[in-house]
This record gives structure tokens, C-alpha cells and sequence, in this order.
């Protein structure tokens, strides 16, 4: 009886053993990567419905896009929604995925709910942009009101005709709740760009079809980011590579 008892120990302490092993494997696989690295596997749930499992893109290059997400509390990073906006632009006007062979993935640092707060605050956000490049009374800003123009007007020349409630979704936009992706990732932070919040740092990756990662953009401030037409000449090259 008590061999009995010692062996069914010995076997539950075995399981838990491996089950740890286990876990902890999985959870190191996902871990800051390099350029010519093979980019680490995860599985995040959409919120366009599903779950998506980035070895399971088989045959396709991947352009992953880490929005900053929060740019304070209550409040979300202008650049984010216009970022988006760009990509579904061009997808709507070029079919950029299938003309690149490429998944264009979104990943926010967030559950559901926040997620759901960053598309109902999509129109608003990019509302704020025209105001910023089209102020009311032009005629009488003093010298900084038209230097914040300006600025306005380069760093967001596009326009969207978006109805309000009625923006396009067209990309997959993944909900890392709890961030453990971002955060193995080493993106996750609570104090960056002048602000104490949750977010993640920019951060574009572009991983090839053969899960080769082969571009990482590593923003140092919240406009620091390369555009969709930078983003399309590497693609270009990492196409014509294959």
C-alpha cells in the first residue's frame, strides 16, 4: 500500500514537473528577436472573431504592426488610428495583400473592451487630426498656432472619408490581453513618450513566409514610424528575394 502511495506521488509530482517545463518553454519561446531570427509563434484571439496563430500564415509574408495604444490615461495615440487608416487606404485602392503576398496583422497591448474603446474613438481621432491641420479663424493664429499647423499638415497629409460608426476594418486586429506577447517581445511598457501608462512601444516587424524575421523598426518617439510607402519597398525586396 505504501509503494503503492509513494509510486502515485512520485507520478503527480512527475506531471506537474513537465507541465511547468512545459509552460515555461513556451512562454521563453516568445522573447525579443533579431533581424535573420526565426520570429517567435503566438496565438492572440481577433477582434473581428477567431484566433490567429502566426505559423499557421503558411505561405505568406507578415507584416506585424505594434501600435502604441494609449497615449495617456484616457486617451489613445493620434498616430495609431491614422497608421491604420494609411494601410487600409492602400488596400482598398492596391490590394496590397495580395500583391505582396503579405497578412497585414494589428496587435494592441489589450482585452476586448479597450480594444473596442480604440475603434469606437477611430472617427473622433481622426476628426482631431483635420481640426489640428485646418484650425477655425487661420488668419489670426499667433506664430506657434501655425508652427502646430504646419506640423499637422506634414506628419498627417492624408485625408479618410470615414462616417462616423462606419470605418473599415479590413486588417485583423489582435487583443494581446495581458500583453505577455508584447511584453516577451520587450515592448510593453508603463512610462514612455512623456507619459505613465500602459502601452507598448511602436514597433513594425515584417517576417518572411518562411517565419524569417527580416525587418524590425523600433520607434524612438510616437511619430517616429515608417510609412506604408517605406514598408511596401522592403516588401518589394523581400518578395523579389523569394
Amino acid at each position: 500500500m505504501k509503494k503503492r502511495f509513494r509510486q502515485s506521488t512520485v507520478l503527480v509530482f512527475s506531471v506537474l514537473v513537465i507541465s511547468a517545463f512545459i509552460l515555461l518553454a513556451q512562454t521563453d519561446e516568445i522573447k525579443p528577436v533579431t533581424v535573420e531570427k526565426p520570429m517567435p509563434d503566438f496565438s492572440l484571439p481577433v477582434f473581428q472573431g477567431g484566433e490567429m496563430t502566426l505559423s499557421e500564415i503558411e505561405g505568406k509574408n507578415i507584416l506585424l504592426i505594434f501600435p502604441r495604444g494609449r497615449s495617456r490615461e484616457n486617451a489613445w495615440c493620434h498616430v495609431c488610428n491614422y497608421q491604420y487608416a494609411e494601410w487600409a487606404e492602400l488596400e482598398a485602392k492596391l490590394q496590397v495583400r495580395e500583391k505582396y503576398n503579405v497578412e497585414i496583422l494589428f496587435v494592441l497591448p489589450y482585452g476586448k473592451e479597450l480594444v473596442t474603446e480604440w475603434i469606437d474613438k477611430f472617427y473622433d481621432q481622426l476628426q482631431d487630426l483635420e481640426k489640428g491641420k485646418n484650425p477655425p479663424d487661420q488668419d489670426k493664429l499667433d506664430e506657434r498656432g501655425k508652427r502646430r499647423m504646419e506640423f499637422y499638415k506634414r506628419v498627417f497629409p492624408k485625408s479618410f472619408p470615414y462616417e462616423e460608426g462606419k470605418v473599415p476594418l479590413p486588417f485583423p486586429i489582435l487583443m494581446d490581453d495581458g500583453a505577455a506577447v508584447s511584453k516577451g517581445l520587450g515592448l510593453f511598457t508603463t512610462e514612455w513618450g512623456g507619459s505613465k501608462v500602459e502601452q507598448n512601444i511602436p514597433t513594425v516587424y515584417i517576417v518572411d513566409k518562411n517565419g524569417i524575421l527580416q525587418f524590425k523598426y523600433f520607434s524612438q518617439n510616437t511619430f517616429d514610424r515608417p510609412g506604408p510607402d517605406y514598408l511596401i519597398r522592403v516588401l518589394d525586396v523581400i518578395s523579389s528575394s523569394q
